[in-house]
C-alpha cells in the first residue's frame, strides 16, 4: 500500500468520528473505537537494539556497538529481526487481545543524535560522533525495519529531532544554542538523510529547547522537516515533553496552552498524558479543528501503511521466531565484529593448549546488566563474560574467579571493610597463568535521567576515569607481574592511559548484548579477529573540552579536534596486517569512485573496514580535519589482496556556510585511504599510514 493510497482510506475514516474521538488518538495509549471498529493502539514501542522491554527477544548489542562494526548490512539484517520479533509478539499478543505498551509495530528507534561530548549518559544509545556514519547506518537500520513488502513490516522512528547530547540533569528545561552552521553541518545531517534516503516513518521530537524553541513545538524545525525535507509521516514529542513547556520552559502558563502549542507545530501525538488538554485547548480556540484532524489522518496513515486494519504478509509470523537460533548467532556475530581492540603486545590470540591455569577478575566478568545497555529486552539466556570463558574451555583449563570489586561502591559486603574482594584478586592473579580482568560501567552509571542509579549526574559522567575502586583493582593487578588483558564494558570514552601503558591488551566490548560472552570467548581465543572501530573519540581528558552545555562544536570530535586523541575515532587493530597498497580516483557515470586494493600481510583470516577520509583543501568553511566521506567492510584471507570501489556522495564535496547554507566551494581536494584515520596518532597506533591522493574538481 502506497502513502496516497494509506492516507485516502485514513481521511474517510477519521471523516466519520467526532472531533472528540480524533483528539482522543493523539496520544500514545490510543483508546478503542469500538462503533468504527477501530481497537486500541500503544504507539510505544522500543527497538533499539533488539524489541525491548516486552519479555524476551533477542538481545543485540547496544548501539555504540553496533556503530562500532561500520557494517550497515549487518545493521540491516538486524533490523529486519528486529521487525520480524516485533511482528512475531504483535501477532501473538494481539490474539490476546492484548494491546498494551511496547506490543505495538511502532518502534521509537533509531536514536541519531550526534554523540558530540563522552559524557553524555545516552551516548551509547546512539551510532557515534560523526554524522556521515550516524547517517549511514540509521538509514540501513530504517530501510530494513519497514522492509519492502506490501505493507510496512514494522514503523521507525528518527529521535530525537534535532539537536539533543545532554546534560541529562536539564534537559527538561535547557536551550541548546546551536549555530546554523552547526546545525545544518553536524546536528541535521543524519535526520535528513532518515527522511530523505530512508523514508522514515516518524520523528521524535526532543525535551529540550533549541534555539529557544521547544523540539517538540518548534515552527523552525517543523518547517525544516515539513518543507525543506518534504516529511510526510507522523511527528510524536518525546516522553512527557510537552508538559515542560509550561512547567519547565516556561513557554506557556497551562496545560491546555502546551497541548495547543503542540499541535499547532506539527506534533501529531503525544507521548504522555497532556494531550488529555486537547479538546480543552480546543474549546477555548487554542487550536482548531483542522489542526486536530490533520494530526489524526498522519496517525492513521501510518497505521494503513502498516496494515493494521487488513491482512498482511506478515500477519503468520510465528511466535516461534522470537529469540530463534538464527538470530542468537546473528547476535553472536554482531559482538565479534563490534568488538574493538585497543593495544595488543602480541597476547591475543590466546592459546588453550598454553595455558593451564585462567583467572577471571573484575565486576563486569559476571555481570549481566553489562551485557546489555539500556532499551534492552529480556533474553531467555545471558552469557556473560566468565561464563563464554567457561564455556569454551570446558574441562581443559582451569578458570579463577574474582569479582575483585564492586562496580563503584567502596565494598561488596555491608559489613566488610572497605576493598573486601582485592585480596582475593591478587590471589586469583598470583594462582592463574593469564588474567582477564573485565572493567567498565553499566546502565545503572551511564544512561537517561530518572533511569540510572546514578543520580549526582542524573546519568552523565563526570569524568573519563573509571570509579576509583576499579582503578585500584587495575593497580593490584599491574603489580601481580602476571600478563593482563583489560576488556573494557562501557558505552563511551573512557581513559585507558593506564591499561595502555601497564597491561597486555585492552580491547572495547561495549554492552555486547545476551551473547556477548560466548562472542568474547571466540575472539579471546582467535576463532573470531576483533574488527571494530572506534565510533567514538576516545580523549585523553575532559579539559581539552568546551563546557558541557556549549553546542558549539568547535575543540568537539574528530572532524574540530586540535589536540591529539588517546584513541581516535576510526581506530581498531585487528589480528592480521591489513593495509591499503594503492589507491586511485575514477569517474565513473558522473560518480567518484575510490579504488583500493587492500592486502591482508597477516597469518590469518580477518575482517576490516577500509575507511576514506576527505579534506577540502581551499574553502575556509572547511571543517578543520579530513572527515570521513566513505567506508566498506573487507573480508580477507591470510596472504590475500583485493580491489574494492567506494563510491564517495556528492555531499562530500560541499561546505557549510556561517548562515547554514551548503554549497561547493573549492577545487583542490585530499583524499585519505587506509584502516584509520590519516591522523599521526593513528598512524603511530598502527604502524600504517594510509595512502594519500589529490584530487582537483574543476566547475
Amino acid at each position: 500500500m502506497n502513502r496516497d493510497e494509506a492516507r485516502r482510506k485514513a481521511e474517510e475514516l477519521v471523516g466519520k468520528m467526532t472531533v472528540e474521538e480524533r483528539a482522543s488518538q493523539l496520544r500514545y495509549n490510543a483508546p478503542a473505537i469500538p462503533r468504527l471498529g477501530v481497537p486500541a493502539y500503544n504507539w510505544w514501542n522500543e527497538g533499539l537494539h533488539g524489541v525491548a522491554r516486552a519479555g524476551q527477544a533477542t538481545v543485540f548489542p547496544q548501539a555504540i556497538g553496533l556503530g562500532a562494526t561500520f557494517d550497515p548490512e549487518l545493521l540491516g539484517e538486524i533490523a529486519d529481526v528486529i521487525a520480524t520479533e516485533g511482528r512475531a509478539k504483535y501477532n501473538a499478543y494481539s490474539k490476546k487481545e492484548d494491546r498494551d505498551i511496547y506490543k505495538g509495530l511502532t518502534f521509537w528507534s533509531p536514536n541519531v543524535n550526534i554523540f558530540r561530548d563522552p559524557r553524555w549518559g545516552r551516548g551509547h544509545e546512539t551510532y557515534g560522533e560523526d554524522p556521515f556514519l550516524t547517517k549511514t547506518m540509521g538509514v540501513s537500520f530504517v530501510k530494513s525495519l519497514q522492509g519492502d513488502g506490501t505493507v510496512m513490516k514494522a514503523a521507525a522512528c528518527a529521535k530525537h529531532f534535532a539537536v539533543h547530547s545532554g546534560p541529562e540533569a536539564i534537559r527538561h528545561e535547557f536551550d541548546a544554542q546551536a549555530t546554523a552552521k552547526d546545525m545544518e553541518e553536524t546536528y541535521l545531517p543524519a535526520f535528513e538523510a532518515l527522511v530523505k534516503e530512508g523514508d522514515v516513518e516518524g520523528v521524535m521530537g526532543a525535551y529540550n529547547r533549541v534555539n529557544g524553541e521547544p523540539c517538540c513545538g518548534s515552527p523552525s524545525l517543523q518547517k525544516i522537516l515539513r518543507e525543506k525535507w518534504g516529511f510526510e509521516g507522523y511527528f510524536v514529542s518525546d516522553c512527557w515533553a510537552i508538559r515542560d513547556f509550561h512547567e519547565h520552559h516556561m513557554v506557556t502558563s497551562t496545560a491546555a496552552e502546551s497541548a495547543a502549542m503542540a499541535v499547532n507545530n506539527g506534533c501529531d501525538l503525544n507521548c504522555g498524558n497532556t494531550y488529555l488538554h486537547v479538546m480543552k485547548a480546543y474549546e477555548k480556540g487554542l487550536t482548531t479543528e483542522e489542526k486536530i484532524t490533520e494530526s489524526a489522518v498522519r496517525l492513521f496513515t501510518t497505521r494503513y501503511l502498516l496494515g493494521l486494519f487488513g491482512e498482511s504478509e506478515y500477519d503468520t509470523i510465528p511466535y516461534s521466531e522470537v529469540e530463534s537460533p538464527k538470530h542468537l548467532a546473528l547476535a553472536e556475530k554482531a559482538a565479534c565484529e563490534s568488538f574493538v581492540l585497543l593495544k595488543n603486545n602480541g597476547i591475543l590470540p590466546l592459546k588453550k593448549e598454553k595455558l593451564k591455569t585462567i583467572g577471571i577478575i573484575g565486576p563486569n566478568a559476571d555481570s549481566r546488566k553489562a551485557l546489555i545497555g539500556n532499551y534492552h529486552g529480556t533474553a531467555s539466556r545471558y552469557m556473560t563474560i566468565q561464563e563464554g570463558i567457561q564455556d569454551y574451555l570446558g574441562e581443559e583449563v582451569r578458570v579463577l574467579t574474582s569479582v575483585g570489586s564492586d562496580l563503584f561502591r567502596d565494598r561488596t559486603e555491608a559489613l566488610a571493610f572497605t576493598q573486601d574482594r582485592l585480596a582475593e584478586a591478587k590471589i586469583v592473579a598470583d594462582n592463574s597463568d593469564v588474567v582477564v580482568l573485565c572493567l567498565g560501567l553499566d546502565e545503572s552509571l551511564e544512561g537517561e535521567e530518572g533511569d540510572t542509579g546514578n543520580s549526582y549526574a542524573s546519568g552523565d559522567k563526570e569524568t573519563l576515569g573509571l570509579p576509583q575502586v576499579q582503578q585500584e583493582l587495575m593497580k593490584a593487578m599491574k603489580e601481580s607481574g602476571k600478563p593482563v588483558i583489560l576488556l573494557l564494558m562501557a558505552g563511551s570514552d573512557i581513559d585507558m592511559s593506564y591499561a595502555a601503558e601497564n597491561f597486555d591488551a585492552v580491547m572495547v566490548l561495549w554492552y555486547p548484548g545476551g551473547q556477548g560472552g560466548k562472542a568474547a570467548a571466540k575472539v579471546l581465543f582467535g576463532d573470531v579477529s576483533p574488527s571494530g572501530k572506534l565510533p567514538v573519540t576516545f580523549y585523553e581528558s575532559l579539559e581539552e573540552l568546551p563546557e558541557f552545555t556549549d553546542y558549539t562544536m568547535k575543540g568537539r570530535t574528530y572532524r574540530y579536534l586540535e589536540g591529539q586523541a588517546q584513541f581516535p575515532f576510526g581506530y581498531g587493530l585487528n589480528y592480521g596486517r591489513v593495509q591499503v597498497k594503492e589507491a586511485c580516483i575514477r569517474e565513473k557515470d558522473g560518480k567518484i569512485l575510490v579504488e583500493a586494493q587492500v592486502e591482508n600481510q597477516g597469518t590469518m583470516e580477518v575482517r576490516d573496514v577500509v575507511q576514506v577520509y576527505m579534506k577540502n583543501e581551499d574553502s575556509p568553511l572547511a571543517v578543520r580535519n579530513p572527515e570521513l566521506a566513505a567506508f566498506s567492510s573487507v573480508f580477507l584471507q591470510a596472504g590475500e589482496k583485493k580491489i574494492i570501489s567506494l563510491p564517495v556522495e556528492e555531499r562530500a564535496f560541499t561546505v557549510v556556510d556561517e548562515a547554514g547554507g551548503r554549497r561547493e566551494d573549492g577545487e583542490q581536494f585530499t583524499l585519505y585511504v587506509g584502516c584509520s584515520q590519516p591522523d599521526e596518532k593513528s598512524v603511530e597506533l598502527t604502524g600504517v599510514r594510509p595512502v594519500k591522493l589529490a584530487y582537483c574538481r574543476t566547475k
